[in-house]
């Protein structure tokens, strides 16, 4: 990420944004079970409200010194340096995998695929995978300029999960951001709400 980026990733307004709107707009009417991985929580700002609503909370950070920065500032999280492409989790160790506004910081479709099928894998039957990515806006553009940036389609985007293994997908979509929820095959969320369509 360029500079400007980093420093709005880490502001108290990014931080109230995550927390009031992404968080409730991707969990609402969502059971996360036991235990929930956090893919890409960069510095944190999505991290300290899943924190409270989750059990267990594992979050996987590909950048070492934000892993390290996460480490040090959460001490009730465990923090995993790694990459969510190539997940070094035992297959069915997760009730949810989450991730918010990272997708988009993946170089490329492909590793996008990989990262859904890396969930998938993680996940337990019925488990559900749930998270939301920003839509493009020209202010968006600009702030990452300079950045790896792959936007999400949401029209594609139930076809590409549904490839990578999950079943009872939704996505849906503003001016601002996707959401999307989907389970891996099972019956552990077969009563769990999902989005419209």
């Amino acid at each position: 990420m360029n500079r400007y980026h980093r420093r709005c990733c880490r502001s108290p307004g990014w931080s109230a944004f995550m927390a009031g709107t992404v968080l409730p707009r991707a969990l609402d009417g969502i059971d996360l079970g036991p235990r929930v991985l956090e893919l890409g929580p960069g510095y944190g700002a999505s991290t300290r409200p899943l924190a409270a609503r989750a059990r267990s909370l594992t979050v996987l950070e590909h950048d070492p010194l934000l892993a390290a920065r996460l480490r040090a500032e959460l001490g009730s999280v465990r923090v995993v340096h790694g990459d969510a492409t190539s997940m070094g989790f035992g297959a069915g160790s997760f009730s949810a995998v989450v991730c918010f506004t990272m997708l988009h910081h993946l170089p490329g479709a492909a590793a996008q695929d990989r990262l859904f099928a890396e969930a998938a894998r993680v996940l337990r039957p019925g488990g559900v995978f749930a998270g939301t990515d920003s839509r493009p806006s020209l202010r968006w553009r600009l702030i990452h300029l300079g950045d790896t940036c792959t936007p999400i389609d949401p029209g594609t985007l139930p076809g590409r999960l549904e490839a990578a293994g999950f079943t009872r997908v939704a996505v849906d979509a503003d001016e601002r951001l996707v959401r999307f929820v989907a389970y891996t095959p099972g019956t552990e969320g077969e009563a769990r709400p999902g989005v419209a369509a």
